[in-house]
């Protein structure tokens, strides 16, 4: 199990308008000790980077209102925010495509593993002790 007993929390932001794939991503998060932020269509989420926010890893579902998920993907990426991991998450037939061509930088299939998960955020964490 991953621990991030050498630095700083990951900051997990999950963009996501169903409140069941949000709960179910939050509790995995926990098991990580991430801090969670949650956003519940691609406006919101492009309006807490537009303020200067700052996340390690982005968890975005493809159909939502307002603004879809590979749309936000490709404003966030168009704002300069390349540091940032971004995970569309998906089980729409057509999403990888989506996500990739707008810039995210990883696809999972819905529902995600906690393996999957777990080696994202452990991908996350090497890079920020990195940086330190």
């Amino acid at each position: 199990m991953v621990s991030n007993a050498q630095g700083s929390p990951v900051k997990a932001f999950i963009v996501e308008d169903i409140r069941v794939c949000t709960f179910v991503l939050s509790a995995m998060l926990r098991m990580f000790n991430c801090e969670i932020v949650v956003a519940n269509n691609g406006k919101e989420a492009l309006d807490f980077f537009l303020e200067g926010k700052k996340f390690d890893i982005v968890l975005c579902d493809k159909n939502m209102p307002i603004m879809s998920g590979p749309e936000a993907v490709k404003k966030i990426r168009a704002l300069g925010e390349t540091d940032v991991m971004i995970v569309g998450v998906s089980a729409d037939e057509n999403a990888m495509e989506a996500f990739m061509s707008a810039g995210a930088d990883v696809f999972v299939d819905k529902p995600m593993k906690i393996e999957t998960l777990e080696t994202m955020i452990q991908e996350v964490m090497n890079k920020k002790n990195a940086m330190i």
